[in-house]
């Protein structure tokens, strides 16, 4: 079944894109504000009677970020659906089109795993890995700007931290992306060896090779899940130290801002909009 001609328009597609970026830059802005409300909330006390209304539009700005937020997780997930739906479609009827010699040397399984697990990728990548990073890459840039603002000496304290740590992160994220890459491989193998045989057990069984493809076909199994242990070390070990130098810059400025409000260089709500800030950044940026 086709999908209806208005529903693949390119204006219908591009009118989606267009309502996913603007609930994606209305919920960055959303979350933006969210430190200068608890910045708000500090420095007008908790005592104070307008702290009621403080807290009111806190809340209200909680509920308008939900409301953004979910739109743009809706629409980013339907364009992955829609892409990966139109992939697949296009790649069956590309197969469908070859040659009978093209079958003969063709493996079904691989073209299956090609048609659900890679598909599966691209699927996770247009609804969820592309958003990500316009997200993060947007909340970077915005926060780096209101840190700027909010203390030009604390930020660039900041700046020069996130160079020196930046670099064995960036290392360690491109090992772990070519890791993935031969770890689909190798589930692709799998699949390939197991349609092949599937496809050929009238032979298999007429020459008692059962025992010789279950060892063959557990050997593969086994060296995805080598290659799956490895990419999963890497990836953990990748988290641990985001994890530890995030905070350990985020405590190491806050020593330094809370020696600024001691002194009286800043207000106490101006500190906790930075700290604010500047964990929101380090996030993105690890996501990013």
């Amino acid at each position: 079944m086709r999908f209806p001609d208005g529903f693949r328009s390119i204006t219908y597609l591009r009118t989606r894109w267009i309502l996913a970026i603007v609930f994606l830059l209305l919920a960055a802005a959303a979350t933006l504000t969210v430190p200068l409300a608890f910045r708000d909330l500090v420095d007008t006390g908790l005592t104070n009677e307008a702290i009621n209304q403080k807290f009111l539009n806190l809340l209200l700005l909680a509920v308008f970020l939900a409301i953004v937020t979910a739109s743009r997780f809706y629409l980013m997930s339907w364009l992955g659906e829609r892409v990966v739906a139109d992939i697949r479609e296009q790649v069956y009827d590309n197969m469908l089109k070859q040659s009978p010699a093209y079958f003969e040397t063709l493996q079904t399984g691989e073209v299956l795993s090609r048609l659900t697990s890679d598909t599966t990728l691209i699927q996770a990548l247009v609804g969820t890995s592309i958003s990500v990073a316009l997200r993060s890459g947007v909340m970077f840039l915005g926060g780096l700007i209101m840190m700027l603002a909010t203390s030009t000496w604390l930020a660039g304290t900041m700046l020069v931290l996130l160079l020196l740590v930046v670099l064995p992160l960036w290392a360690l994220g491109r090992h772990v992306r070519k890791m993935s890459r031969t770890s689909q491989d190798k589930v692709a193998d799998t699949s390939a060896m197991a349609g092949e045989v599937l496809n050929a057990m009238p032979t298999v069984q007429a020459f008692a090779r059962e025992l010789h493809e279950r060892d063959r076909f557990s050997k593969a199994v086994r060296a995805a899940f080598d290659e799956a242990k490895r990419r999963i070390r890497f990836r953990s070990l990748l988290t641990a130290v985001a994890i530890t130098m995030a905070f350990s810059v985020i405590v190491f400025v806050l020593w330094i801002g809370a020696r600024q409000v001691s002194v009286g260089q800043m207000s106490l709500g101006e500190l906790t909009q930075f700290v604010m800030y500047r964990a929101g950044c380090w996030i993105d940026w690890c996501a990013f």
